[in-house]
């Protein structure tokens, strides 16, 4: 499903001005740091030149320190400026272990024009990315990587994950349709990490940064809100609207359940047992099919005070205003993404993640249960 054979909407007109006058500001100081750089190796030269000729030691002396600095200047220059992309981050799905989600992603790639993902990964996250990066971070071709979380293989059908994967490809979509296609999408986030990175290497220029930038940084939080509402647009001519609106409740319910109710009872358990009783990852799947309440969808918290205007999500109810769908109804309980396309996998995953957040909680978890150890033992030398 191409884009160019129907007439764009105001979103897409919108959008792609704004990405066009951010690449062009993004441009503008790549070639500012092209032309430092240059100047610099350039006045490097002549001093180099003009020491080489001159007469008195001292002279020399003077050039050949002056080539010196500025050489290393640009140096450094050089080096601030090489702000790598992200690596992505979880466990590498091969084709050869994973074939029916490869081919229903590559399927739903070709659908929106664009080539397979370079690298599909699972995460211990409650979410869906697709993330593009030059191959050797700051250089070469830009890849694509999808990130799926393996939570959200759990709390979803099969028909409302692959609604999410539609809309993590219509990121993809709209970037490249915009200026400079995937790498003005690069470019443009390669000039906001370079002024962290210089934020952070050199605060007192902090205050002078915030100046500068902070018109960009927010016109970037403004486009990354319209990039949302013109992916579901797509997906929604892809999926369905109403299939992709059901999505966005089923999500932001049981991304709450997770975070309110499930997450909650497993840390609970560190004041009466040295270790979990269970590992959450590996009964994720039985807890939310037993443990969520279906019939609370629809009171999920739609409310958008926890968006501010700097978000770079847009609320779910937002998003289905701008979708025109109502909020649904419980929907009936299918089985879910991750026991249809991972299930030979799911022991393996689930291993993983769970080694690894014990990894992260497990001192956590020891203090608290000592701390509350101690508290039953004071109370019954007491009683």
């Amino acid at each position: 499903m191409r884009s160019s054979c129907r007439r764009r909407s105001r979103l897409e007109i919108v959008y792609a001005r704004l990405a066009r006058r951010l690449t062009m500001v993004a441009l503008a100081g790549c070639l500012a740091v092209a032309l430092v750089v240059a100047g610099g190796l350039g006045l490097a030269i002549w001093a180099l030149q003009a020491g080489w000729y001159a007469e008195q030691a001292t002279w020399r002396t003077l050039y050949g320190l002056g080539a010196a600095l500025t050489i290393a200047a640009v140096g450094y220059l050089l080096v601030l400026v090489q702000v790598p992309a992200a690596q992505p981050r979880g466990i590498p799905l091969a084709r050869s272990v994973a074939g029916a989600l490869h081919y229903r992603i590559d399927k739903l790639a070709r659908r929106l024009g664009l080539p397979p993902p370079d690298g599909v990964w699972i995460t211990d996250e409650m979410n869906a990315a697709v993330l593009q990066r030059p191959r050797w971070g700051c250089v070469g071709r830009i890849e694509s990587h999808l990130m799926i979380g393996l939570p959200l293989a759990h709390c979803l059908s099969r028909r409302q994950f692959l609604a999410v994967l539609a809309h993590e490809f219509g990121h993809l979509v709209v970037q490249r349709q915009a200026a400079g296609g995937a790498f003005g999408a690069h470019l443009r986030a390669w000039w906001l990490r370079l002024a962290d990175r210089i934020a952070v290497r050199h605060t007192w220029l902090e205050p002078w940064l915030d100046r500068r930038w902070r018109g960009y940084t927010l016109e970037m939080f403004r486009l990354a809100r319209l990039e949302e509402f013109a992916a579901d647009a797509l997906a929604a001519r892809l999926v369905g609207r109403r299939l992709l609106g059901e999505t966005l409740v089923e999500m932001s319910a049981k991304d709450r359940f997770l975070r309110e109710d499930y997450w909650p009872k497993v840390l609970a358990q560190c004041s009466t047992a040295p270790e979990p009783r269970f590992r959450p990852f590996r009964e994720m799947g039985l807890g939310v099919s037993a443990g969520f309440n279906a019939h609370s969808v629809v009171d999920v918290g739609f409310g958008e005070g926890e968006d501010g205007a700097v978000s770079l999500h847009p609320s779910p109810a937002q998003r289905l205003r701008a979708l025109r769908v109502p909020t649904c109804a419980a929907v009936p309980p299918e089985r879910s993404a991750a026991t249809h396309y991972l299930s030979d996998l799911l022991p393996r995953l689930s291993w993983a993640f769970d080694r690894h957040w014990w990894r992260l909680a497990g001192r956590y978890w020891r203090r608290s249960y000592r701390l509350a150890r101690g508290e039953r033992q004071r109370a019954a030398r007491r009683g």
